[in-house]
């Protein structure tokens, strides 16, 4: 996905649809869902993310945070890893699934924070638009531009809980050899579990 790369209502909707019935055909039989229609749309490189909520608390969420599958690929990949491999909780039955929210972000393309020093990343990050990732020679963490605005996080604390993420020191952020960029993301969601979609931008949540 280019900085430009605009996605409607509609296409929004098409991909958190498809995130349902990838895992469902998965739960189900076992296999990938395959749509020659999907797969010829979204036939670009883009991150994704797919998160999975059940009752208000986190089911699973996996994703690629950079561009290495076309968004056809990597939403399905993302949908089944979500519902099945998080090692944060016991795979998804088929039986939850009517109890899930799905929700989908789509990612701009990673780019690195360049401050004179770590203060300033203070006034360079901005929350509810910038989703994080931290990385130094050992580890990396990644965390969506969504997740502060759910727990009602300052600057600080949101760069405190991606080194965490990371397993890093939760003040890693501090220092020099530790790398921070950010990227925006297009958010997608059910209002409900098979619900209708709604899209979150920025603005829903400043």
């Amino acid at each position: 996905m280019g900085e430009s790369k605009e996605f409607s209502d509609l296409e929004g909707e098409e991909l958190v649809r498809m995130a349902r019935k990838a895992v469902t055909e998965y739960l189900q039989n076992h296999s990938k869902i395959n749509d020659e229609v999907f797969d010829s749309k979204f036939d670009f490189r883009s991150g994704v993310f797919v998160t999975l909520n059940k009752q208000d608390s986190l089911r699973g969420c996996i994703g690629y945070p950079v561009a290495v599958k076309r968004l056809s690929r990597g939403l399905i990949d993302a949908a089944i890893s979500a519902a099945t491999q998080d090692t944060r909780f016991n795979p998804v039955t088929l039986d939850e699934l009517d109890k899930i929210v799905f929700e989908v972000t789509v990612l701009t393309t990673p780019v690195e924070i360049k401050v004179s020093k770590p203060s300033e990343y203070l006034s360079e990050i901005r929350i509810g638009r910038d989703g994080l990732i931290v990385e130094n020679a050992f580890a990396s963490g990644l965390l969506l531009p969504q997740v502060p605005v759910e727990y009602n996080w300052n600057v600080k604390e949101f760069l405190e809980f991606t080194c965490q993420k990371a397993g890093l020191r939760k003040d890693a952020w501090e220092d020099k050899d530790t790398k921070i960029s950010r990227f925006q993301g297009v958010i997608f969601k059910e209002t409900s579990p098979n619900g209708s979609i709604i899209r979150e931008s920025p603005s829903h949540f400043l």
